[in-house]
């Protein structure tokens, strides 16, 4: 099957594991509420004992790259009318009315990028993110 749109996310190769999970988590589920179901392909993967996982049966890519690489990833995104999401560095510690303030106060080159999901025509995501390196 293919995708008209294509799902990719961009994690930070210098942010700690705990801190990648916790980012990829945040943004997977921003893009997940903001979308909805349809436009992420959710299937429903049944077993015999009766469980439904509903998940996406759209690939989703996982990369890796340093913060000012996934920046400029976001305004690319940005500038082409393609859904991001980003997880920044603000977005940690604290409370979250705390997190929004520290985000409040930096602009979009001031942040230390842990993650940024992509949304969007297949072709013009790729054309973004064909310098990363897959996440192993």
């Amino acid at each position: 099957m293919t995708f008209e749109n294509k799902l990719v996310i961009i994690v930070s190769k210098d942010a700690d594991p705990g801190v990648a999970m916790n980012a990829v988590a945040h943004a997977s589920l921003a893009l997940g509420a903001t979308l909805g179901t349809a436009p992420l392909a959710l299937q429903e993967y049944r077993d015999t004992s009766g469980n439904n996982w509903p998940l996406s049966g759209m690939p989703y890519i996982i990369l890796r790259g340093k913060s000012g690489e996934i920046r400029k990833a976001v305004v690319a995104a940005k500038e082409a009318n393609i859904l991001q999401i980003a997880f920044t560095e603000t977005m940690t510690g604290g409370s979250y009315m705390e997190q929004l303030a520290r985000t409040a106060q930096l602009s979009q080159e001031e942040h230390v990028y842990y993650a940024a999901v992509l949304f969007g025509p297949w072709e013009q995501v790729s054309q973004i993110t064909k310098k990363f390196s897959l996440y192993k």
